[in-house]
């Protein structure tokens, strides 16, 4: 088995507030991201996801504990293991005075790439991002054009390690779904950690996810490992004749009904006993002059176990 991409090994930060109290911004147990796989990295706003960016990258020192990146110290490792990453923030910055082929240009120079190779490979990034031909300045780009940019500037090195934080939070259907699809083209040529808060787009293209909130680690795994931690609780799917605001209002108020919310033309809705339910689903029914057009389980997605997850963390 083939080392991991990053090994963190009992991290913690730990930040003074402006009341000088110590507060702990991170503080997770050993977990490794595997070589060579699309990994997504899930929390709420605030659990620690940038911040444990910050710390791989070397940007930021833990208070306690280690973090190995491609085989190296994170707080040690020099230019040489930094030039195999690439990196996407959040809210890229960009100089509005350059071009985008400038731009990159530019970044692919600080990696000391020679002209023959970044020439062609600036070239090739600017069709993948769609850019080829604009030449005005990156001042005047939209918030997904800049998005673009970013996400091929983390790729003007080549890396081994891509890290990518909300990568489509600022582009549009299409977009995301192009985005999506060079992120997956990557798997097995470097490894991918893609923080996001969008679990569709983790289901759709990672081999794995972390679990992330109040700045520890709440579950890893395989998308499907995490999705059949909770099969013991079974969501029901229910189409009726009535209005599903309507009918998702009275079945919040029967006892036998967990979480109700609307998927399209259904209710959905936990159960902790399917036959049991089913029983008193026929009651419901009758009372409420409703007529049965489907009913049965519903699938368990990532959301449902990142929901439960969180829940059972408050």
């Amino acid at each position: 088995m083939s080392a991991p991409a990053i090994h963190i090994e009992h991290l913690v930060k730990t930040y003074t507030a402006g009341s000088g109290q110590i507060k702990r911004a991170i503080g997770v147990v050993p977990f490794d991201i595997p070589a060579g796989q699309i990994v997504g990295f899930l929390g709420p706003n605030g659990a620690g996801k940038t911040t444990t960016l910050h710390l791989v990258l070397g940007l930021t020192r833990p208070t306690s504990g280690s973090i190995q990146v491609l085989g190296h110290d994170a707080t040690k490792a020099g230019n040489a293991v930094r030039h195999q990453i690439g990196y996407l923030p959040d809210v890229p910055g960009f100089p509005a005075w350059m071009t985008a082929p400038e731009f990159l240009r530019f970044a692919g120079s600080l990696f000391g790439i020679d002209k023959a190779t970044l020439d062609s490979r600036v070239d090739s990034l600017l069709e993948l991002a769609g850019l080829t031909g604009v030449n005005h300045k990156i001042g005047g780009f939209s918030r997904g054009m800049k998005q673009w940019l970013g996400a091929t500037q983390a790729l003007v090195n080549a890396p081994k390690l891509l890290m990518l934080d909300e990568p489509t939070s600022a582009l549009d259907p299409l977009g995301r779904k192009d985005v999506l699809t060079m992120i997956e083209a990557l798997r097995g040529k470097a490894t991918v950690l893609f923080s996001t808060h969008l679990l569709d787009d983790v289901e759709r293209i990672c081999d794995s996810a972390v679990v992330l909130n109040q700045g520890h680690v709440l579950a890893t795994g395989t998308i499907t490992q995490l999705r059949s931690r909770y099969d013991g609780a079974q969501k029901m799917r229910l189409v009726t004749d009535g209005g599903t605001a309507h009918v998702s209002a009275l079945l919040e108020d029967e006892a036998w009904v967990g979480d109700v919310t609307i998927g399209g033309d259904a209710v959905v809705f936990a159960a902790d006993n399917a036959d049991r339910v089913g029983k008193a689903l026929l009651g419901f029914l009758a009372s409420a002059s409703l007529t049965l057009r489907e009913y049965g389980p519903a699938l368990f997605t990532l959301e449902d176990a990142f929901v439960l997850l969180t829940e059972e963390d408050r």
